[in-house]
Protein backbone atom coordinates (compact mmCIF):
# COMPACT_ATOMS: atom_id res chain seq x y z
CA UNK A 1 0.00 0.00 0.00
CA UNK A 2 1.62 3.09 -1.45
CA UNK A 3 2.98 6.06 0.57
CA UNK A 4 2.00 7.80 3.92
CA UNK A 5 0.42 10.55 1.33
CA UNK A 6 -2.08 7.72 0.28
CA UNK A 7 -6.01 7.61 1.85
CA UNK A 8 -5.16 3.74 1.23
CA UNK A 9 -3.48 2.18 4.17
CA UNK A 10 -0.91 1.30 1.64
CA UNK A 11 2.20 -0.22 2.61
CA UNK A 12 5.38 1.83 2.08
CA UNK A 13 7.62 0.28 -0.50
CA UNK A 14 10.61 -0.44 1.91
CA UNK A 15 7.74 -2.53 3.38
CA UNK A 16 6.16 -4.70 0.65
CA UNK A 17 9.03 -6.05 -1.63
CA UNK A 18 6.10 -6.82 -4.27
CA UNK A 19 5.47 -2.89 -4.57
CA UNK A 20 9.45 -2.13 -5.34
CA UNK A 21 8.95 -2.53 -8.92
CA UNK A 22 5.51 -0.52 -9.11
CA UNK A 23 5.53 2.52 -10.90
CA UNK A 24 3.80 4.63 -13.36
CA UNK A 25 0.30 6.44 -14.34
CA UNK A 26 -1.78 3.35 -12.77
CA UNK A 27 0.43 4.05 -9.22
CA UNK A 28 -0.03 7.72 -10.02
CA UNK A 29 -3.97 7.59 -10.25
CA UNK A 30 -4.22 5.49 -6.66
CA UNK A 31 -3.07 7.75 -4.42
CA UNK A 32 -5.35 9.94 -2.92
CA UNK A 33 -7.53 7.27 -3.10
CA UNK A 34 -9.76 4.85 -1.09
CA UNK A 35 -8.25 1.66 -0.98
CA UNK A 36 -10.05 -1.35 0.09
CA UNK A 37 -7.98 -2.07 3.15
CA UNK A 38 -10.58 0.86 4.49
CA UNK A 39 -13.30 -1.51 5.33
CA UNK A 40 -10.81 -3.20 7.51
CA UNK A 41 -12.33 -0.38 9.82
CA UNK A 42 -16.00 -1.72 9.10
CA UNK A 43 -14.98 -5.00 10.04
CA UNK A 44 -12.97 -4.13 13.18
CA UNK A 45 -15.92 -1.59 14.51
CA UNK A 46 -18.45 -4.47 13.79
CA UNK A 47 -16.99 -7.47 15.71
CA UNK A 48 -16.22 -4.78 18.47
CA UNK A 49 -20.30 -5.10 18.79
CA UNK A 50 -20.79 -8.61 17.49
CA UNK A 51 -18.13 -10.08 20.18
CA UNK A 52 -19.99 -8.35 22.94
CA UNK A 53 -22.70 -10.24 22.52
CA UNK A 54 -20.87 -13.88 22.78
CA UNK A 55 -19.01 -12.60 25.66
CA UNK A 56 -19.46 -15.42 28.73
CA UNK A 57 -19.98 -12.97 31.44
CA UNK A 58 -22.58 -9.80 31.06
CA UNK A 59 -21.45 -6.27 32.16
CA UNK A 60 -24.21 -4.02 32.85
CA UNK A 61 -24.64 -1.38 29.97
CA UNK A 62 -22.11 -3.81 27.22
CA UNK A 63 -25.60 -4.61 25.06
CA UNK A 64 -26.58 -0.94 24.72
CA UNK A 65 -23.44 0.08 24.25
CA UNK A 66 -22.77 -2.37 21.66
CA UNK A 67 -25.64 -1.55 19.97
CA UNK A 68 -24.58 1.79 19.19
CA UNK A 69 -20.85 0.81 18.18
CA UNK A 70 -22.81 -1.39 15.68
CA UNK A 71 -24.97 1.31 14.15
CA UNK A 72 -21.83 3.06 13.43
CA UNK A 73 -20.59 0.07 11.66
CA UNK A 74 -23.38 -0.33 9.48
CA UNK A 75 -22.82 3.84 8.60
CA UNK A 76 -19.91 3.60 7.67
CA UNK A 77 -20.26 0.24 5.77
CA UNK A 78 -22.83 2.48 3.65
CA UNK A 79 -20.35 5.34 3.70
CA UNK A 80 -17.33 3.45 2.08
CA UNK A 81 -19.49 1.00 0.50
CA UNK A 82 -20.88 4.39 -1.82
CA UNK A 83 -17.47 6.17 -2.07
CA UNK A 84 -15.48 2.86 -3.39
CA UNK A 85 -18.18 2.46 -5.78
CA UNK A 86 -18.32 5.73 -7.09
CA UNK A 87 -14.43 5.97 -7.92
CA UNK A 88 -14.26 3.09 -10.23
CA UNK A 89 -10.78 2.25 -9.40
CA UNK A 90 -11.51 -1.83 -8.79
CA UNK A 91 -9.07 -2.52 -12.05
CA UNK A 92 -6.47 -0.54 -10.83
CA UNK A 93 -6.79 -2.17 -7.47
CA UNK A 94 -6.75 -5.54 -9.28
CA UNK A 95 -3.83 -4.78 -10.82
CA UNK A 96 -1.66 -4.13 -7.46
CA UNK A 97 -0.24 -6.79 -6.22
CA UNK A 98 -0.78 -5.29 -2.47
CA UNK A 99 -3.78 -3.55 -2.67
CA UNK A 100 -5.55 -6.75 -4.58
CA UNK A 101 -5.00 -8.66 -1.22
CA UNK A 102 -7.27 -6.59 0.59
CA UNK A 103 -10.48 -7.27 -1.41
CA UNK A 104 -11.28 -9.88 1.29
CA UNK A 105 -12.02 -6.83 3.57
CA UNK A 106 -15.13 -5.69 1.81
CA UNK A 107 -17.08 -9.02 1.88
CA UNK A 108 -15.96 -9.77 5.31
CA UNK A 109 -17.43 -5.95 6.42
CA UNK A 110 -20.58 -7.03 5.41
CA UNK A 111 -20.55 -10.36 7.24
CA UNK A 112 -19.83 -8.79 10.37
CA UNK A 113 -22.12 -6.09 10.01
CA UNK A 114 -24.73 -8.49 8.97
CA UNK A 115 -24.56 -10.64 12.03
CA UNK A 116 -24.11 -7.51 14.13
CA UNK A 117 -27.70 -6.96 12.56
CA UNK A 118 -28.46 -10.43 13.89
CA UNK A 119 -27.40 -10.07 17.50
CA UNK A 120 -28.13 -6.45 18.07
CA UNK A 121 -29.88 -4.72 15.83
CA UNK A 122 -33.07 -6.60 15.89
CA UNK A 123 -33.43 -4.90 19.00
CA UNK A 124 -34.11 -1.08 17.10
CA UNK A 125 -35.52 -2.61 14.08
CA UNK A 126 -37.20 -5.72 15.20
CA UNK A 127 -36.59 -9.86 15.06
CA UNK A 128 -37.67 -10.01 11.52
CA UNK A 129 -36.30 -6.99 9.52
CA UNK A 130 -33.10 -8.16 11.51
CA UNK A 131 -33.14 -11.75 9.90
CA UNK A 132 -34.04 -9.78 6.82
CA UNK A 133 -30.96 -7.61 6.63
CA UNK A 134 -28.67 -10.45 7.65
CA UNK A 135 -30.08 -12.70 4.71
CA UNK A 136 -29.45 -10.06 2.45
CA UNK A 137 -25.44 -8.82 3.65
CA UNK A 138 -24.68 -12.33 4.17
CA UNK A 139 -25.61 -13.79 0.61
CA UNK A 140 -23.75 -10.51 -0.94
CA UNK A 141 -20.58 -11.35 1.45
CA UNK A 142 -20.98 -14.73 0.93
CA UNK A 143 -20.87 -14.62 -2.72
CA UNK A 144 -17.85 -11.91 -2.90
CA UNK A 145 -16.05 -13.31 -0.85
CA UNK A 146 -16.27 -16.73 -2.73
CA UNK A 147 -15.00 -14.75 -6.19
CA UNK A 148 -12.12 -13.22 -3.92
CA UNK A 149 -10.89 -16.51 -2.61
CA UNK A 150 -10.78 -17.62 -6.12
CA UNK A 151 -9.83 -14.54 -8.29
CA UNK A 152 -6.99 -12.56 -6.00
CA UNK A 153 -4.96 -15.66 -5.90
CA UNK A 154 -5.65 -16.41 -9.49
CA UNK A 155 -4.18 -13.14 -10.63
CA UNK A 156 -1.37 -13.63 -8.06
CA UNK A 157 -0.68 -16.96 -10.47
CA UNK A 158 -1.13 -15.20 -13.31
CA UNK A 159 -0.46 -11.48 -13.46
CA UNK A 160 1.20 -10.40 -10.17
CA UNK A 161 5.06 -11.10 -9.70
CA UNK A 162 6.45 -11.00 -6.12
CA UNK A 163 10.19 -11.71 -5.03
CA UNK A 164 11.05 -13.83 -2.71
CA UNK A 165 10.30 -11.89 0.73
CA UNK A 166 6.82 -10.48 -0.50
CA UNK A 167 4.81 -12.66 1.47
CA UNK A 168 2.99 -11.07 4.32
CA UNK A 169 -0.06 -11.04 6.65
CA UNK A 170 -2.09 -9.57 3.70
CA UNK A 171 -1.90 -12.88 1.65
CA UNK A 172 -4.36 -14.24 4.16
CA UNK A 173 -7.20 -11.57 3.88
CA UNK A 174 -8.60 -13.13 0.09
CA UNK A 175 -9.29 -16.62 1.73
CA UNK A 176 -10.31 -15.48 5.43
CA UNK A 177 -14.02 -14.44 3.88
CA UNK A 178 -15.59 -18.18 3.91
CA UNK A 179 -14.24 -18.79 7.24
CA UNK A 180 -16.31 -16.00 8.57
CA UNK A 181 -19.12 -16.59 6.45
CA UNK A 182 -19.30 -20.55 7.97
CA UNK A 183 -19.40 -18.47 11.46
CA UNK A 184 -22.13 -15.94 10.38
CA UNK A 185 -24.33 -18.18 8.26
CA UNK A 186 -24.77 -20.90 11.39
CA UNK A 187 -26.96 -18.05 12.83
CA UNK A 188 -28.57 -18.48 9.89
CA UNK A 189 -29.51 -22.10 9.91
CA UNK A 190 -32.22 -22.28 12.38
CA UNK A 191 -33.80 -19.76 10.47
CA UNK A 192 -33.99 -21.09 7.01
CA UNK A 193 -36.73 -23.58 5.93
CA UNK A 194 -36.45 -27.19 7.37
CA UNK A 195 -35.40 -29.79 5.31
CA UNK A 196 -33.36 -29.48 2.15
CA UNK A 197 -32.44 -25.90 2.26
CA UNK A 198 -31.41 -25.60 5.98
CA UNK A 199 -29.39 -28.64 5.56
CA UNK A 200 -27.87 -27.01 2.51
CA UNK A 201 -27.16 -24.36 4.46
CA UNK A 202 -25.26 -25.95 6.98
CA UNK A 203 -23.24 -28.04 4.45
CA UNK A 204 -22.04 -24.95 2.85
CA UNK A 205 -21.23 -23.15 5.82
CA UNK A 206 -18.89 -26.40 6.67
CA UNK A 207 -17.67 -26.41 2.56
CA UNK A 208 -16.73 -23.13 3.13
CA UNK A 209 -15.43 -23.65 6.67
CA UNK A 210 -12.98 -26.54 5.12
CA UNK A 211 -11.94 -24.14 2.11
CA UNK A 212 -10.97 -21.30 3.99
CA UNK A 213 -8.92 -23.35 6.16
CA UNK A 214 -6.60 -25.00 4.69
CA UNK A 215 -5.90 -22.03 2.34
CA UNK A 216 -5.03 -20.09 5.36
CA UNK A 217 -2.47 -22.92 6.36
CA UNK A 218 -1.11 -23.13 3.31
CA UNK A 219 -0.83 -18.82 3.46
CA UNK A 220 0.45 -19.32 6.99
CA UNK A 221 3.02 -21.25 5.70
CA UNK A 222 4.86 -19.08 3.58
CA UNK A 223 4.27 -15.72 5.66
CA UNK A 224 6.68 -18.12 8.65
CA UNK A 225 8.87 -19.37 5.89
CA UNK A 226 9.12 -15.22 4.82
CA UNK A 227 9.67 -14.17 8.11
CA UNK A 228 12.39 -16.81 9.70
CA UNK A 229 14.26 -16.55 5.80
CA UNK A 230 14.60 -12.48 5.51
CA UNK A 231 14.66 -9.54 7.08
CA UNK A 232 11.73 -8.99 10.55
CA UNK A 233 9.22 -7.19 8.60
CA UNK A 234 8.80 -3.46 9.71
CA UNK A 235 6.63 -0.84 9.63
CA UNK A 236 3.10 -0.84 7.88
CA UNK A 237 3.75 -4.57 7.35
CA UNK A 238 3.71 -5.71 11.01
CA UNK A 239 -0.12 -5.33 12.11
CA UNK A 240 -0.68 -7.35 9.42
CA UNK A 241 0.75 -10.27 11.33
CA UNK A 242 -1.76 -10.58 13.16
CA UNK A 243 -4.45 -11.67 10.32
CA UNK A 244 -2.87 -14.46 11.26
CA UNK A 245 -4.52 -14.99 14.59
CA UNK A 246 -8.31 -14.02 13.25
CA UNK A 247 -8.25 -16.67 10.68
CA UNK A 248 -7.27 -19.19 13.10
CA UNK A 249 -9.36 -18.14 15.44
CA UNK A 250 -12.31 -17.53 13.14
CA UNK A 251 -12.09 -21.27 12.73
CA UNK A 252 -12.67 -22.06 16.33
CA UNK A 253 -15.49 -19.67 16.18
CA UNK A 254 -16.99 -21.48 13.39
CA UNK A 255 -16.85 -24.63 14.76
CA UNK A 256 -18.99 -23.96 17.70
CA UNK A 257 -21.15 -22.23 15.94
CA UNK A 258 -21.76 -24.56 13.16
CA UNK A 259 -22.11 -27.66 16.26
CA UNK A 260 -24.98 -25.16 17.92
CA UNK A 261 -26.96 -25.26 14.66
CA UNK A 262 -25.93 -28.91 13.52
CA UNK A 263 -28.54 -30.40 15.66
CA UNK A 264 -31.54 -28.26 13.36
CA UNK A 265 -30.41 -30.20 10.44
CA UNK A 266 -28.67 -33.42 10.99
CA UNK A 267 -29.62 -36.36 12.38
CA UNK A 268 -28.34 -37.42 16.13
CA UNK A 269 -25.11 -39.59 15.15
CA UNK A 270 -23.69 -37.04 13.03
CA UNK A 271 -24.92 -33.99 15.17
CA UNK A 272 -22.74 -35.08 18.53
CA UNK A 273 -20.28 -35.71 16.06
CA UNK A 274 -19.95 -31.61 15.14
CA UNK A 275 -20.31 -30.73 19.27
CA UNK A 276 -16.62 -33.06 19.60
CA UNK A 277 -15.00 -31.68 16.38
CA UNK A 278 -15.99 -28.03 18.31
CA UNK A 279 -14.81 -28.76 21.32
CA UNK A 280 -11.20 -31.12 20.40
CA UNK A 281 -10.10 -29.34 17.17
CA UNK A 282 -11.70 -25.75 18.46
CA UNK A 283 -8.94 -26.43 21.38
CA UNK A 284 -6.55 -27.56 18.98
CA UNK A 285 -6.28 -24.66 16.27
CA UNK A 286 -6.86 -22.15 19.10
CA UNK A 287 -4.12 -23.24 20.87
CA UNK A 288 -1.96 -22.39 17.67
CA UNK A 289 -3.43 -19.21 17.53
CA UNK A 290 -2.43 -18.44 20.75
CA UNK A 291 1.45 -19.24 19.64
CA UNK A 292 0.58 -17.19 16.79
CA UNK A 293 -0.35 -14.26 18.72
CA UNK A 294 2.62 -14.34 21.11
CA UNK A 295 4.71 -14.25 17.50
CA UNK A 296 2.49 -11.29 16.75
CA UNK A 297 2.73 -9.32 19.83
CA UNK A 298 6.69 -10.08 20.24
CA UNK A 299 7.05 -8.47 16.71
CA UNK A 300 4.76 -5.55 17.50
CA UNK A 301 6.36 -4.90 20.45
CA UNK A 302 10.02 -5.25 18.87
CA UNK A 303 8.63 -2.72 16.49
CA UNK A 304 6.89 -0.13 19.11
CA UNK A 305 10.57 0.19 20.08
CA UNK A 306 12.16 1.31 17.29
CA UNK A 307 8.71 3.78 16.12
CA UNK A 308 5.98 2.28 14.90
CA UNK A 309 4.15 4.97 12.58
CA UNK A 310 0.85 5.13 12.70
CA UNK A 311 -1.13 3.13 9.16
CA UNK A 312 -4.83 2.43 8.14
CA UNK A 313 -2.89 -1.32 8.40
CA UNK A 314 -3.25 -0.92 12.53
CA UNK A 315 -7.26 -2.00 12.24
CA UNK A 316 -5.35 -5.50 11.21
CA UNK A 317 -4.66 -5.73 14.98
CA UNK A 318 -8.70 -5.32 15.54
CA UNK A 319 -10.51 -7.97 13.93
CA UNK A 320 -7.96 -10.37 14.81
CA UNK A 321 -8.57 -9.62 19.05
CA UNK A 322 -12.19 -9.73 17.84
CA UNK A 323 -12.21 -13.21 16.48
CA UNK A 324 -9.98 -14.32 19.31
CA UNK A 325 -12.68 -13.21 21.80
CA UNK A 326 -15.69 -15.25 19.61
CA UNK A 327 -13.51 -18.18 19.31
CA UNK A 328 -12.74 -18.37 23.23
CA UNK A 329 -15.82 -17.57 24.12
CA UNK A 330 -16.90 -20.27 21.93
CA UNK A 331 -14.87 -22.59 23.77
CA UNK A 332 -15.69 -21.53 27.19
CA UNK A 333 -19.40 -21.78 26.72
CA UNK A 334 -18.73 -25.24 25.30
CA UNK A 335 -16.66 -26.38 28.23
CA UNK A 336 -17.24 -24.06 31.08
CA UNK A 337 -14.08 -23.55 31.70
CA UNK A 338 -13.41 -20.50 34.20
CA UNK A 339 -9.87 -19.59 32.61
CA UNK A 340 -11.54 -19.48 29.12
CA UNK A 341 -14.30 -17.11 30.56
CA UNK A 342 -11.73 -15.25 32.18
CA UNK A 343 -9.68 -14.90 29.05
CA UNK A 344 -12.47 -14.10 26.62
CA UNK A 345 -13.24 -11.20 29.16
CA UNK A 346 -9.53 -10.03 29.32
CA UNK A 347 -9.53 -10.22 25.74
CA UNK A 348 -12.49 -8.29 25.06
CA UNK A 349 -10.88 -5.30 27.64
CA UNK A 350 -7.89 -5.09 25.01
CA UNK A 351 -9.67 -5.31 22.06
CA UNK A 352 -11.97 -2.22 23.27
CA UNK A 353 -9.12 -0.46 24.38
CA UNK A 354 -7.12 -1.51 21.00
CA UNK A 355 -10.07 -0.53 18.59
CA UNK A 356 -10.48 3.22 20.47
CA UNK A 357 -6.96 3.92 19.99
CA UNK A 358 -7.16 2.69 16.09
CA UNK A 359 -10.31 4.85 15.80
CA UNK A 360 -8.83 8.00 16.87
CA UNK A 361 -5.58 7.92 14.89
CA UNK A 362 -8.10 6.69 11.77
CA UNK A 363 -10.35 9.64 12.30
CA UNK A 364 -7.00 12.10 12.78
CA UNK A 365 -5.79 10.48 9.76
CA UNK A 366 -9.14 10.74 8.03
CA UNK A 367 -9.15 14.92 8.70
CA UNK A 368 -5.65 15.31 7.67
CA UNK A 369 -5.46 13.49 4.24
Amino acid sequence: MASHSSTSPAIPAQDGPARRSERGPARRKERGRLGPSWFAAVMGTGIVAAAAATLPRTVPGLDTAATVVWAAAALLLIVLGARYLGQRMLRVHAGDPVLAQFFGAPPMALLTVGAGTLLLGRRLIGERAAADVDWVLWSAGTVLGLVTACAVPYLMVTRHRFTPDAAFGGWLLPVVPPLVSAATGALLVPRAPAGQARLALLLGCYAMLGLGLVAVLLVLAMVYSRLVHHDAPGGATVPTIWIGVGALDQAVTALGALATAAPSALPAPYARGTAVAALLGGIGIWGFAMLWLALATALTVREIRRGLPFAPTWWSFIFPLGACVTGTSALAARTGSQPLVWTAVVLYALLVLAWAVVTWHSLRHAVRR
